[in-house]
């Protein structure tokens, strides 16, 4: 299962094939407790001091971890193409003191401000995760789960669809040039809106039938609802240093933030 993500493609944030820093020594399990640890922190802050504190501690991080920075960055600003029309919206959308006014519309400080901090928020979280969590494999984050008693039926069900979708995005890839093929070109009007709609019927058809093959073909090799999870992990004095160093800065944050 390590080449779920592609051909060449080992690691969630596809930035584990660089060099190894700190960060990739340490127990997978200590990685995700410390990353939910520190979102969850990061998440009840509200001053900007403490957020700004939090966006350096993940920074520090990705250093310390050795990642490629500018392709870590990188996948970091497309997770802020998500929000960019939510944070330019707010302004606008929360009342307070006027800031500006365009076309009629006045934006606020205080929806200004709600802004910057939820981007802080969202940086600080989203490349925190990419540096403790996406560099594991698929399989070892599977276990590191099981192995913190998460239900095993969500263990199975992250590995088989980290698994299968480069499965699903060559079977869209091949109905896809099937279209083109037939010269379909899309546009504006109800035959393309018609023709996405088969396809996404198609890729759901297909994928039932998909796994039902898979099913079939895992009984055959004794498949009983359970799959064994052989890997064991071990705490050692790096992960209850790094435990404890990193639990000091969420309660630094902590205390930042009534200060």
């Amino acid at each position: 299962m390590a080449h779920v993500l592609g051909h060449k493609e080992k690691t969630l944030s596809e930035a584990g094939d660089g060099p190894k820093g700190l960060i990739s020594q340490l127990d997978p399990r200590m990685r995700i407790v410390m990353a939910v640890v520190f979102a969850v922190v990061t998440v009840a802050l509200s001053s900007l001091g403490a957020l700004c504190a939090a966006l350096t501690v993940s920074l520090s991080l990705l250093i310390v971890s050795r990642l490629p920075r500018r392709k870590t960055l990188k996948r970091m600003a497309m997770m802020d193409g998500f929000i960019l029309f939510m944070l330019v919206l707010l302004p606008f959308s929360m009342p307070g003191d006027p800031m500006f006014t365009l076309w009629g519309f006045s934006a606020s400080w205080q929806g200004f401000w709600k802004a910057v901090e939820i981007a802080l928020t969202a940086n600080a979280v989203i490349l925190s995760l990419l540096v403790l969590v996406g560099t594991m494999e698929p399989v070892t984050l599977g276990h590191a789960l099981h192995r913190l008693r998460c239900p095993e039926k969500l263990v199975y069900l992250l590995m088989f669809t980290i698994r299968y979708i480069e499965v699903l995005r060559e079977e869209y890839l091949r109905l896809r040039a099937a279209m083109k093929v037939r010269g379909f070109r899309p546009a504006t009007n109800w035959h393309t809106y018609r023709s996405f709609g088969y396809l996404v019927g198609m890729m759901l058809v297909r994928a039932i039938e998909r796994s039902e093959r898979i099913l079939a073909a895992m009984k055959c090799r004794g498949f009983s609802g359970r799959m064994p999870l052989l890997q064991e992990f071990a705490l050692t004095r790096a992960d209850i240093v790094f435990a404890a160093g990193f639990s000091g800065l969420c309660l630094g944050l902590i205390v930042l933030e009534f200060a």
